[in-house]
């Protein structure tokens, strides 16, 4: 016992149950402290040797321990004397838990929360030198939840394009998830989430400016649910997500029902027009109206009119289709009906025109592009849910609808 170990942090167990580190204090010090107690001229000795001077001892809490912590919590390290200078968690399936050390350099807290079916190494290190490392290991999560996205990645589309997400299982701890997503823009667009029922029946969540984006926008979403709680029924985040988009040219679709024209306009001028026939007003044939975002262009399909509840009413391939709702509106080739362009609507609730317009413009446009359906012969105003109907609502109404307003 002649020479003394460096100084370190050792683990003791607590009547609290949170895995402990204790610093010790140097070998020498503590065999001159046990010399002491055997009276003598020992004492002398020790006295000699700085025994007077022993360190305080230093201790560090960690509030996760074992083999069952409870994940869905941040990791807290907490010195009993002294102060801390550096922490990490570490988690087993890559990545670490960034924090922060309190102003007294007593404390260090995760900024995220420990994931479920996690194990994490902690290492910490005091002003004094002294380091050690403990471990714990999260519970499974009993339930996943996940999600859809989109626009998806690094694409370009249109200025009516919401960033919109699906959500596998219900989302009760809405304000919870609200919180980790994360929505940045390259010229400091603001914008709001808003909570909605998808089409599908599904939550969903979707963020929008309050005018269309800018064109040349790059908007980024960092989604950081991993170790998220949805609530009762919907489990678990254990993953995080993103997407990058950017937008392109200011696209908008402008649709007259009661002319049975429509036309598109770019940077505010006209570049096609063509004359249309939409659905047959007064039923469910009925065309929607307000603004319909374009989901998708997909080419040509087999639509029938059973999927959408409305009989045997057709089943045929069509050219040049363009979705604009779930629930079945398109533009497109309606060749069949060109005795009605331009002068009625008479489509089972599609947007149709000659091939070779429905081909221009499909050549035209891009997903994210606004459709402004105006007119008297129309079934009612395009939901939220149903597509990309988010403005339909008023931007005060649609900030109501965050969890976190």
């Amino acid at each position: 016992m002649s020479s003394a170990r460096p100084r370190r942090i050792r683990r003791t167990a607590s009547s609290d149950r949170t895995a402990r580190l204790v610093l010790a204090v140097p070998a020498a010090l503590l065999a001159a402290a046990l010399t002491a107690c055997s009276g003598g001229g020992a004492a002398g000795s020790a006295a000699q040797d700085g025994g007077d001077d022993k360190a305080p001892e230093t201790e560090i809490s960690v509030n996760h321990q074992g083999e069952a912590a409870a994940p869905g919590k941040p990791v807290k390290v907490t010195l009993a004397h002294g102060k801390l200078k550096s922490v990490s968690v570490t988690a087993d399936k890559g990545g670490t838990l960034a924090g922060k050390i309190s102003a007294d350099g007593r404390t260090w807290t995760s900024e995220r929360v420990a994931s479920p079916g996690t194990a994490y190494t902690v290492a910490a290190k005091d002003a004094d030198g002294g380091s050690d490392q403990a471990a714990f290991t999260t519970t499974e999560a009993e339930k996943v939840n996940k999600l859809s996205l989109a626009p998806g990645k690094n694409t370009t589309v249109g200025v009516a394009q919401p960033l919109s997400i699906v959500f596998d299982h219900p989302v009760k701890n809405k304000a919870a998830v609200e919180k980790g997503l994360k929505v940045s823009t390259s010229n400091g667009t603001e914008g709001s989430w808003g909570w909605l029922q998808d089409y599908s029946g599904k939550d969903r969540v979707d963020w929008r400016p309050e005018e269309y984006w800018k064109p040349g926008t790059k908007v980024t979403l960092a989604a950081e649910l991993n170790g998220i709680d949805t609530g009762a029924d919907g489990g678990w985040f254990v993953r995080d997500y993103a997407t990058t988009f950017t937008i392109g040219a200011a696209q908008v679709v402008k649709v007259d029902l009661d002319r049975h024209q429509l036309s598109l306009h770019r940077d505010g001028e006209q570049v096609f027009q063509a004359p249309m026939s939409a659905g047959t007003p007064g039923g469910d044939k009925a065309s929607w109206r307000g603004t319909a975002v374009l989901m998708s262009k997909e080419g040509t399909i087999n639509m029938r009119s059973e999927t959408v509840g409305l009989g045997d009413a057709y089943d045929k391939m069509v050219d040049y289709s363009m979705r604009l709702t779930w629930s079945g509106m398109y533009a497109h080739a309606a060749p069949w009906n060109s005795g009605y362009f331009g002068n009625a609507n008479r489509s089972s609730g599609c947007l149709g025109m000659s091939d070779a317009n429905a081909s221009a413009l499909y050549e035209q446009v891009r997903v994210g592009d606004p459709f402004e359906i105006t007119g008297a012969d129309a079934k009612g105003t395009v939901a939220e849910g149903n597509g990309y109907g988010a403005w339909n609502v008023s931007w005060t109404d649609w900030q109501v609808k965050s969890a976190l307003k």
